[in-house]
């Protein structure tokens, strides 16, 4: 089974620069999107041979999450039933025979950190978001988490060290997700791999310097590491100043 993560910037922008090019290509099982900045009923396009399932921002241009998926899922949620995080378009659930998929998009602690008191309270309730379906079923997550974890995530980590996304508070939630039960499924595969990034700055030759980040992940509950076949980054493919992310499973 192959999965796919990619936060498109704009998924009607990426389309213009050849996302279905990638996504034809790759032929993924299930290919989950962050950053879709739409709704369902502005898209003028179709994907054939999938369910889709959207969940948008109540404010428009904004965030979004998409899943499409061959297989068509045995129940989707959307949010995580909390009102005040509800209304950005940030998570997709969706139930299969094995596991559950959560399609996340974090929300960023901004410049000057504006957003952080608020993000380590939404990474408390999403980690017990999670935990909650895991009494269920296995859980795979994926996404654009806004957190680089290790200093071998991204290329400068001392002049970022108090920048949003390698804070030390949302380098710590991090860690607690892991310490709660879940694998970070590319580190468990290349644990000392350096220079694997899937963000760059759309500044300063970020992208064709490897200047880069890695923010998007594939977690996924202890139980499941026996079905890890593998991880991938895709820095190749273009259309974003993200590249998506992949995971193998045998199922």
């Amino acid at each position: 089974m192959k999965l796919i993560s990619w936060n498109v910037n704009g998924l009607r922008a990426c389309m213009n620069k050849g996302f279905m090019d990638f996504f034809n290509l790759i032929n993924a099982d299930i290919f989950c999107i962050q950053e879709s900045k739409m709704q369902k009923d502005q898209a003028d396009f179709e994907i054939k041979g999938y369910e889709e399932y959207w969940n948008s921002a109540e404010k428009k241009g904004y965030s979004g999450v998409v899943i499409f998926s061959k297989t068509k899922p045995l129940s989707v949620t959307y949010d995580m039933g909390i009102e005040h995080h509800d209304k950005e378009g940030r998570i997709i659930s969706a139930e299969y025979k094995d596991f559950y998929l959560v399609n996340v998009y974090t929300p960023n602690s901004k410049r000057e950190l504006e957003r952080l008191s608020y993000r380590m309270e939404w990474e408390d309730d999403f980690r017990k978001f999670l935990k909650n379906l895991e009494k269920k079923k296995p859980v795979i997550i994926c996404g654009d988490l806004n957190v680089a974890h290790q200093e071998i995530d991204l290329k400068n980590p001392k002049t970022n060290r108090k920048n949003a996304g390698f804070t030390d508070e949302e380098r710590e939630k991090f860690t607690q997700l892991l310490q709660a039960g879940f694998t970070d499924t590319f580190r468990y595969f290349y644990p000392n791999l350096q220079g694997a990034y899937s963000w760059w700055s759309y500044m300063g030759k970020a992208r064709e310097n490897n200047t880069g980040w890695r923010i998007d992940y594939f977690l996924c509950s202890k139980i499941l590491e026996k079905r890890l076949k593998n991880a991938k980054i895709h820095p190749e493919v273009m259309g974003s100043d993200h590249c998506p992310v992949e995971l193998e499973l045998d199922f």
